[in-house]
C-alpha cells in the first residue's frame, strides 16, 4: 500500500472524526505499544520475584531452628497454593 499524502487524508477523512493511518504507521504504533508492554511485563515480574524472595526468606528466619530442612522448604511451597492440578 503506498502511502498517502496529506492532502489525501484530509479529503478522505472529510471532517468525520475518523483519523486514518497508513499501514506503516500503525505498524510502528503497534511495536512501540508492545515494547511498552513487554517493558512493564518485565519490571513487574522482576518485581514480583524480589518481594516472593524477601517472603521465602522471612520463613527461613521465623522457622523453628529444629525443623529440617525439608519442612522448611515444604512451607515454602505450601506458601500460596499451587495452581497445578
Amino acid at each position: 500500500m503506498s502511502k498517502m499524502s496529506e492532502l489525501q487524508r484530509k479529503l478522505l477523512n472529510g471532517g468525520g472524526g475518523v483519523t486514518l493511518f497508513t499501514q506503516q504507521e500503525f505498524d510502528e504504533a503497534l511495536a512501540l505499544a508492545q515494547a511498552e508492554i513487554m517493558t512493564v511485563a518485565i519490571q513487574t515480574t522482576k518485581q514480583a520475584i524480589l518481594i516472593e524472595r524477601e517472603e521465602c526468606a522471612k520463613i527461613v528466619e521465623e522457622s523453628d531452628s529444629s525443623l529440617s530442612l525439608s519442612h522448611i522448604a515444604n512451607e515454602i511451597r505450601n506458601r500460596i497454593p499451587s495452581q497445578r492440578q
